[in-house]
C-alpha cells in the first residue's frame, strides 16, 4: 500500500485509513471497535489536513509515511481476524489489544510531526485543525487497550482447561456462562447463538496448526456439549388433578443453573441466585485455584461474601415433588418386576431403581420396605435366555446402591444375594465381577454379614484367585481389602486358610495367647489343606503345635491332631523332625502315666500314625534323637518298646504300629539297624503270628513288613515258617489281591531247599505265575502301582527259585513254560531295577543249566575192536549244528542257551542301566558264557558281534572298587586270553590304565585278575618294575 503512495499525497492516507476503519468494524470486541474510532478521526483530520496543505512540508510528509507503514502493519492482523467467530476474538483478545495498542501509540506519535506544518499559519481554521491534531496524537499516544477482567478470567480458564484438566460438571457450566458474558449473550437467551459461535470457531480453526487452539477447541466443544443438554421441565404449578401414576416432571425453579438437576441442598447467593450447595463451592474452589474474586455464574457479579443461605422454602417444595414422584417410579418398577418377562422392561425397572436409590438415598428405605429386594433378585433367578452378564450386572448395580444400611443388607442375605454375588466373581464380564466383589465389601463392613459371606462355598477362595491378579488392579484391590476385612474376625480364620490365605492362622497360631493357639489347632486339626498349605504351615508353626505337646492335655490333644494333618504330607516329615516332634511323640507312645493323669488311648493312636506318617518318608529322621536319651528310631530301644506295644494294644492301633515298623525297616539308613532289633527282640515270632490275624489290615501290613524284613533275615524267617508251618500260607496268599504281592516278596526273599520248591511250591506253581506275569504286563497299575510292581518283583524271584533248583521234573517244567522267554521279555519291559536284576538272575541260572546240560549231551566215541570196523561198515550221518557256546546241538525252544534265545543283545543293553545291582546281575548272566575254556574263542567272537566286549570294557571303565568291578575285570581276563582280542586292546591305553588302577586299589581277587589282564596284554612293565609272574585267579563269574 505504501509503495502506491507518493511523498506527500495525503489523499492516499486518508483512502487507506478509511478501508482500515471499515475492516476494523468486521472484528468483534471493544478493542477492535476503538481502534476504528481513532483511525475514523484520524481519517478526518487528514482530510482537513489536505485542504489547508496542498503542497504539505518534509515533516508532514514524513509523518504520512509513518502512518501509511503503521497502517500497512495492521492491515493484515485486521484481514486476519476479520469475520472470525466471536469466541475466536476472545480466545485472542490479549494479542489483539496488543498490537492495537502498539499501532495506536505508534500513529499518535506520526501525528505529533504534523504541528510543524502549522508553524507559520496564522488561518483561525488551521489553528482549530492544528488543535484536533494535537489533542487526538496525545489521545492516541496515550492508549491503553485493556482486556477486561471477564475477558482475561475467560482466557485463563479455557487456557487451563485445555491442559486437559478435569472439572466438574457445575464449574463446567459457569465457565460457558463466563463466556456468554464475556461475548455479551445471555447464555440462556440467547443459547442457539452461543451454538453457532462454537461451530464458527470451529471452522475457523478447521486448518490451525497451533496446538493450543485445537485443545481449547476440543475442551470447549466437551464443555458446551454437556451444558447444552436441556432437562424436560414444566412450566406450571403443580396440579392436584395430575394423573397419580405418572411422574411429574422438574419445575425450572426445582434445577441448580451449574447442574441442571434438582437441587438437593438448595442455597442463595447474596446475588439472590439459587444454586446447589456442592455446586456452588465447587465453582468457589474453581475461583481460588485461579486466583480470582468469587463471582455469582448466572449474574457475573463478585461476591462480597460467600455465605451460603439455605433456601429452606424451595428445599421443602422440592422434597414433596421428590417424594411423590420416588412413590410412583416405585410402584411403576414393582409393576414391571413383578408382571413382566420382558429383558427390556426390567432392565428399565432396574434403571429407575438405581437412579432413585444414587439421587434420592434419603429415600431408600421406600425401596427397602416395599418388597424390591426379592424382585430385583428374582429377575436373573427365572428360567430365561435372556438372563446374561449384563442383566446380572445391572441387578448387582442396583442392589449395591441400596445396599446402604444393615436391614436392607440382611433381607439381601436372606434372599441369596451374597450366593449370587460369589457366583458372579466367575463372571466373564468385567463390570459384573466388579459390582459383585463391591457387594462383597460392602456387606464385610458388619461382623454378622461378614461371617456369612466368608462362610459361603467358594468365597475365599474365589476372591483369594482375584487379589493374586495383577491383570486387574481395581478388581484385586477390591478383593485384597475384602479379605483384609473377613480376616479382622477370628471366626473366619478357619475359611481362610483352607482356601490358602494362611497369614491371619500363622500370625494367631505363633504370636496368639495360649487360648487362641488351642483353637488354631483345633481349627487346623479339621482343615482340609492342599499340599501347599501343609508346607507352608508346617515351616511355619510347626515347632509353636510341637511345643504344645508339653502343655495340657486339651492342647497336646489338639497339638497333635493339627500335627498328623500336616504329617500326611511327605515332605513335611523332615520339617516336622526339625521342630522336635520325635522325643514329644515318644513321650505320648511309651510314657506310662499315672492313675490321676493317664493317657488317652485314642492319643498314643494318633501319635502312632503321626508317626507312621513321619518315616514313611526316608532321609531324615534316621539322624535325629528320638527320645531324651538321644536314641535313634531304629535303635534297639524304640525297637523292643515298639514291638511291646504291638502285643499289648488294642486292635484298633496295631496297624499304625506295623506302619511305623515298616517305615523305619524301609529305609536305606535304618533297614539293617532295626532288623537286628527286631530279630533280637524276638520280633520275628510276634510278626509271623499276624500272617494268620483275623483283621485283614493287619494282615496286609505284617505281609507287607516281613517282606521287606526278608530281605535281611530270610533264613531267620523260614526257619520260623518252617516251624510254624506257614509256608504254604504264602504260596495260598498269592492269588489274593490285598496280600499277594507282599506274600509273593517274602517267598521270593526265603532261601528254600528244592525239596521245598517241588513239594511246598509245586511245579504247577510255574504257569500259574507265567500267566500272572502275562496278565500284568498288558494291564496298567494304576493307583494300585506299587501293588502290581512289588508282584511282578515277587513273582520273578519265585520263579528264580526253580530255575536254581536241580530236580529234573522241575527243569523239565522250566522248559515246559519257557521261562527263558519270561525273563527275557521282563528284563527290558520292566522299569523297576528289582524285575530287571531278576530277570538277569533267572537268564543267568538257565545259562548254567545249559552249560551243564550241553556237557551232558556230548557224543561219546566208540570204543574197543568193532570201532574200526563200524567207521567202515557205516555211512557217516548229517552233521547236526553245533551252539559256538556250547558245541552241541541247542534248539531255540527247548533248551536254555542265551545265544539261541536271542538273550545276549537285551543283556549288553543293560550294561548302561543306571542301578549298580542291575549291572552286577547282568556281568554275571553273560560270564557264564565264558565260563568253559574250550569254547572260549568262539564265545567271545559271539560276544563281540553284539558290541559285549566293549560294552562290559566301558562298564569297567566307570566301576569303582568293589563286585562290579571285579566281576568286569573277571570277563575282560577272560576275554584277553584270546589271542586275537588281546592284541586287539593291547594298544588301549585307557583299557590298560583302568587296569593299573584296578590292580592298585581293588580287592585281593580283583587285582589278581587286573595282573592276570595286564600279562596277556603284555603290559606288566605298567604294573610294577619286576617280573610278575601269572597266576590263574579264582572264578568269579557265577558269585552271587
Amino acid at each position: 500500500m505504501s509503495g502506491s503512495m507518493s511523498a506527500g499525497q495525503i489523499s492516499v492516507v486518508v483512502g487507506v485509513a478509511r478501508e482500515i476503519a471499515t475492516g476494523s468494524n468486521g472484528i468483534a470486541g471493544e478493542s477492535a471497535r476503538r481502534f476504528g474510532a481513532y483511525v475514523s478521526r484520524m481519517e478526518q483530520v487528514l482530510k482537513q489536513l489536505d485542504k489547508v496543505l496542498p503542497q504539505p512540508p518534509p515533516p508532514v510528509q514524513t509523518a504520512l509515511r509513518g502512518i501509511a507503514a503503521d497502517l500497512c502493519k495492521v492491515e493484515s492482523t485486521i484481514d486476519a481476524y476479520k469475520n472470525k467467530s466471536k469466541i475466536y476474538i476472545l480466545i485472542h483478545c490479549r494479542s489483539l489489544s496488543k498490537t492495537f495498542q502498539e499501532i495506536t501509540r505508534s500513529i499518535g506519535n506520526w501525528l505529533a510531526l504534523l504541528d510543524l506544518g502549522f508553524q507559520n499559519s496564522n488561518d483561525k481554521n488551521n489553528n482549530d485543525l492544528q488543535k484536533k491534531s494535537d489533542q487526538l496524537s496525545r489521545e492516541m499516544q496515550q492508549a491503553q487497550f485493556l482486556v477486561t477482567e471477564n475477558e482475561e478470567r475467560v482466557c485463563c480458564t479455557l487456557e487451563k482447561e485445555a491442559q486437559g484438566r478435569q472439572t466438574a460438571k457445575a464449574v463446567q457450566n459457569a465457565i460457558i456462562m463466563d463466556i456468554a458474558r464475556a461475548l455479551g449473550m445471555d447464555p440462556e437467551r440467547n443459547r442457539t447463538e452461543l451454538s453457532q459461535q462454537v461451530q464458527l470457531l470451529k471452522n475457523d480453526l478447521r486448518d490451525s496448526t497451533e496446538a493450543n487452539d485445537v485443545h481449547i477447541l476440543d475442551s470447549l466443544e466437551r464443555i458446551f456439549d454437556n451444558w447444552a443438554i436441556e432437562p424436560e421441565v414444566v412450566s406450571k404449578p403443580m396440579d392436584s388433578d395430575a394423573e397419580e401414576d405418572a411422574p411429574i416432571p422438574p419445575f425450572k425453579t426445582f434445577l441448580c443453573p451449574l447442574t441442571k438437576e434438582v437441587m438437593k441442598d438448595p442455597v442463595v447467593l447474596e446475588s439472590s441466585q439459587t444454586y446447589e450447595r456442592s455446586a456452588i463451592q465447587h465453582w468457589f474452589a474453581h475461583c481460588r485455584e485461579q486466583g480470582r474474586n468469587a463471582t455469582c455464574p448466572v449474574t457475573g457479579q463478585v461476591l462480597k461474601s460467600m455465605e451460603l443461605r439455605p433456601n429452606i422454602g424451595l428445599s421443602g417444595t422440592i422434597q414433596e415433588w421428590v417424594e411423590r414422584n420416588v412413590d410412583v417410579r416405585i410402584k411403576t418398577a414393582i409393576q414391571h418386576l413383578e408382571n413382566s418377562d420382558s429383558l427390556e422392561d426390567n432392565e428399565r425397572a432396574l434403571d429407575d431403581i438405581y437412579k432413585i436409590s444414587e439421587e434420592y438415598p434419603l429415600s431408600r428405605y421406600k425401596l427397602r420396605i416395599s418388597g424390591l429386594i426379592p424382585l430385583i433378585v428374582g429377575t436373573i433367578q427365572r428360567p430365561s435366555k435372556g438372563v446374561g452378564s449384563q442383566l446380572r450386572s445391572k441387578v448387582l448395580m442396583t442392589l449395591l446402591s441400596m445396599a446402604g444400611d444393615d436391614e436392607s443388607k440382611r433381607i439381601m442375605i436372606e434372599a441369596g444375594v451374597s450366593k449370587l454375588a460369589i457366583k458372579s466373581l466367575t463372571g466373564s464380564f468385567e463390570k459384573e465381577k466388579e459390582y459383585a466383589v463391591k457387594l462383597l465389601l460392602e456387606f464385610s463392613q458388619e461382623r454378622e454379614f461378614c461371617l456369612r459371606i466368608a462362610s459361603e462355598k467358594g468365597s475365599v477362595l474365589l476372591l483369594s484367585g482375584m487379589a493374586g491378579n495383577a491383570e486387574n488392579p481395581t478388581l484385586s484391590n477390591l478383593a485384597e481389602e475384602t479379605l483384609r476385612k473377613m480376616e479382622e474376625m477370628e471366626e473366619n480364620v478357619q475359611h481362610l486358610a483352607s482356601a490358602g490365605r494362611f497369614q491371619p492362622f500363622l500370625t494367631r497360631l505363633c504370636e496368639g495367647s495360649e487360648d487362641i493357639q488351642i483353637k488354631m489347632a483345633d481349627c487346623l486339626a479339621r482343615m482340609t489343606l492342599s499340599n501347599n498349605g501343609k508346607e507352608l504351615i508346617a515351616r511355619k508353626g510347626a515347632k509353636v503345635l510341637v511345643n504344645m505337646l508339653s502343655s495340657t492335655l486339651e492342647a497336646k490333644t489338639l497339638s497333635l491332631k493339627a500335627l498328623f494333618n500336616l504329617s500326611t504330607l511327605d515332605d513335611n516329615s523332615a520339617v516336622l523332625v526339625d521342630a522336635g516332634i520325635l522325643p514329644p511323640l515318644m513321650n505320648v507312645l511309651f510314657k506310662v502315666h499315672s492313675v490321676h493323669n493317664p493317657a488317652p488311648t485314642n492319643l498314643k493312636e494318633l501319635g502312632a500314625a503321626t508317626l507312621a506318617n513321619i518315616v514313611s518318608r526316608a532321609g531324615h529322621w534316621e539322624f535325629a534323637a528320638a527320645d531324651s536319651e538321644g536314641n535313634s528310631l531304629q535303635s534297639e530301644v524304640i525297637i523292643h518298646n515298639l514291638l511291646g506295644l504291638l502285643t499289648h494294644v488294642g486292635p484298633n492301633w496295631k496297624v499304625k504300629l506295623l506302619q511305623i515298623l515298616y517305615g523305619i525297616a524301609s529305609s536305606p539308613q535304618a533297614a539293617e539297624s532295626a532288623a537286628v532289633h527286631i530279630k533280637n527282640g524276638n520280633g520275628i515270632v510276634t510278626l509271623i503270628a499276624f500272617l494268620e490275624d483275623t483283621e485283614l489290615d493287619h494282615r496286609i501290613h505284617a505281609f507287607k513288613l516281613i517282606s521287606v524284613l526278608s530281605e535281611r533275615l530270610g533264613e531267620q524267617f523260614a526257619d520260623a515258617l518252617r516251624n510254624s508251618r506257614q509256608l504254604i500260607l504264602l504260596k495260598e496268599k498269592l492269588s489274593t489281591p490285598k496280600e499277594g504281592s507282599a506274600a509273593a516278596c517274602i517267598l521270593a526273599n526265603l532261601p528254600l531247599s528244592d525239596d521245598e520248591v517241588k513239594n511246598v511250591l509245586g511245579t504247577d506253581l510255574i504257569g500259574w505265575i507265567v500267566n500272572a506275569l502275562a496278565d500284568r504286563r498288558g494291564s496298567r497299575a494304576g493307583r494300585n502301582a506299587w501293588t502290581e510292581t512289588t508282584m511282578v518283583e515277587g513273582l520273578l524271584g519265585i520263579l528264580l527259585h526253580f530255575v536254581h533248583c536241580s530236580d529234573k521234573s522241575i527243569l523239565d517244567c522250566v522248559q515246559h513254560n519257557q521261562l527263558m522267554l519270561v525273563f527275557k521279555e521282563h528284563l527290558l519291559h520292566h522299569r523297576q531295577p528289582k524285575a530287571k536284576q531278576r530277570s538277569a538272575k533267572g537268564l543267568k541260572y538257565l545259562s548254567e543249566i545249559a552249560r551243564i546240560v550241553a556237557k551232558e549231551s556230548e557224543p561219546q566215541p566208540p570204543n574197543g575192536w568193532c570201532a574200526s570196523l563200524m567207521l567202515m561198515c557205516m555211512s557217516s550221518p548229517p552233521s547236526p549244528i553245533l551252539c559256538p557256546v556250547h558245541g552241541v546241538p541247542c534248539d531255540q525252544d527247548s533248551s536254555f542257551c542265551l545265544l539261541k534265545a536271542n538273550a545276549i543283545s537285551p543283556l549288553v543293553e543293560l550294561l548302561e542301566d543306571s542301578n549298580i545291582d542291575v549291572q552286577i546281575a547282568v556281568v554275571e548272566a553273560l560270564s557264564t558264557l565264558l565260563s568253559d575254556s574250550n569254547n572260549l574263542r568262539r564265545c567271545v567272537e559271539e560276544l563281540d558281534k553284539v558290541e559285549a566286549v566293549q560294552g562290559v570294557i566301558d562298564l569297567f571303565f566307570v566301576a569303582r572298587p568293589g563286585q562290579l568291578q571285579e566281576k568286569t575285570v573277571w570277563m575282560i581276563e577272560r576275554i584277553l586270553r584270546v589271542e586275537d582280542q588281546a592284541q586287539k586292546y593291547s594298544i588301549d591305553q585307557s583299557l590298560v590304565k583302568a587296569l593299573v588302577e584296578a590292580f592298585k586299589h581293588g580287592n585281593p581277587n580283583t587285582k589278581d585278575l587286573a595282573q592276570s589282564a595286564l600279562t596277556n596284554l603284555k603290559q606288566l612293565s605298567g604294573v610294577s618294575g619286576g617280573v610278575i609272574s601269572r597266576s590263574r585267579p579264582q572264578r568269579v563269574g557265577n558269585h552271587g
